[in-house]
């Protein structure tokens, strides 16, 4: 019988694994991932393997599927109560973290694994960058220097996406974020056709209600997620690996001329370390320190990475 998981705090709302206690909790969902799919998920600095997805992620995939299961009863039960013909209401998970830490690797990692789930669920995927406002308008509002803090995306689009995934919408549009153009492509969006599960990955989905200036509380997307992952690491490796990634892109993203950053990659190495560096410190490091690290505590899991990016340990909320 497997070790249970050490509680963190006695009262706190968080028990600690360790990763062989995490790796021990998992049983046998019919669940596997090739060295080949791993490959095409896996960011380019990521160094995770087939034994870090054994390990963290088949645990947390079974955990979903535990979430899952015992969700759909509990809608399925207050629908009945209500006397209401609605079918099944799409399972949405919220993934977050700072720049850099891998939330996207992540995200793809657990799409992978949850289609193999039994029923093999229709599993999507998007990520808020689609929501950020324009360049043209993040400059209208003399934002432009605070692109991924809060303010800098639709929040209400984005609500409104969210909320007509989880009702049941045939049909529900995301705007698409060109990396290459560091901007919204009007020409492209994706559409979101009632899937059964729905991962949203991005900087700022834990983020809590506003309060109006009536004194109201709005709604935040956070409130229609049901389950919640923060992929942690500490400040300095977060730096570290943002700079590791500027450096590498480069040499090989910036240098299309299509790209925004294009201008960078003419830059010698100093110089292009130096901006990269005043980026992380006036724009990325502060909104870490002010929008994102605050929400890490209303995770339903949080995922520790250590220097060489693995998972270290792993806080399951148990309340």
């Amino acid at each position: 019988m497997p070790r249970p998981a050490a509680p963190l705090d006695e009262f706190g709302p968080y028990v600690r694994a360790d990763r062989q206690v995490w790796a021990e909790l998992s049983s046998s969902l019919p669940v596997e991932l090739s060295e080949e799919t791993l490959r095409r998920v896996r960011s380019r600095l990521d160094t995770i393997d087939l034994q870090t997805v054994s390990e963290v992620y088949l645990p947390l995939t079974e955990l979903i599927n535990h979430y899952v299961e015992n969700t759909r009863r509990l809608y399925a039960s207050t629908h009945d109560f209500l006397r209401l013909g609605v079918g099944r209401t799409p399972f949405v998970i919220g993934v977050a973290g700072s720049v850099a830490v891998g939330k996207s690797t992540t995200s793809r990692l657990l799409r992978e694994l949850l289609t193999q789930l039994p029923g093999r669920p229709r599993v999507e995927m998007v990520t808020t960058d689609g929501f950020l406002h324009p360049n043209a308008e993040l400059e209208r509002r003399q934002i432009m220097d605070r692109k991924g803090f809060p303010e800098s995306y639709d929040r209400n689009a984005l609500l409104r996406f969210v909320m007509d995934v989880k009702s049941g919408v045939p049909e529900a549009s995301v705007p698409v974020y060109s990396h290459l153009r560091y901007d919204i492509d009007p020409a492209r969006s994706t559409v979101v056709r009632q899937p059964d599960i729905l991962i949203v990955e991005g900087l700022n989905v834990l983020q809590p209600a506003r309060r109006r200036p009536d004194g109201s509380m709005a709604l935040a997307v956070s409130d229609f997620f049901d389950f919640t992952v923060y992929v942690d690491a500490a400040a300095d490796d977060l730096r570290a690996w943002y700079l590791q990634r500027f450096m590498r892109l480069r040499e090989t993203a910036f240098r299309d001329p299509r790209s925004y950053f294009t201008r960078y990659a003419a830059l010698d190495e100093p110089e292009a370390r130096a901006y990269a560096e005043r980026i992380w410190d006036t724009i990325n490091g502060p909104n870490l320190e002010q929008n994102i690290l605050p929400t890490r505590g209303r995770a339903t899991v949080i995922l520790r990475k250590d220097a060489d990016h693995d998972i270290d340990w792993i806080r399951i909320r148990k309340v």
